[in-house]
């Protein structure tokens, strides 16, 4: 079995290039979408709140 240091030095190269970017990089940027907000989540519940509520009525 090999040790520890063996296993993780496979698939890297032996001198890190300095400019090679990541394959996740961190951190925020212009690059990343903007969020929709939670306006689409407050109008699913309130199409589903709004329905049951019909459907209450109607068969209640």
């Amino acid at each position: 079995m090999a040790d520890g240091g063996d296993f993780y030095s496979r698939d890297r190269p032996r001198d890190p290039d300095p400019q090679l970017r990541e394959d996740r990089p961190r951190g925020g940027g212009p690059e990343d979408p903007d969020g929709r907000g939670t306006w689409p989540v407050w109008a699913i519940v309130l199409v589903i709140l709004l329905g049951f509520v019909v459907l209450t009525v109607i068969f209640g």
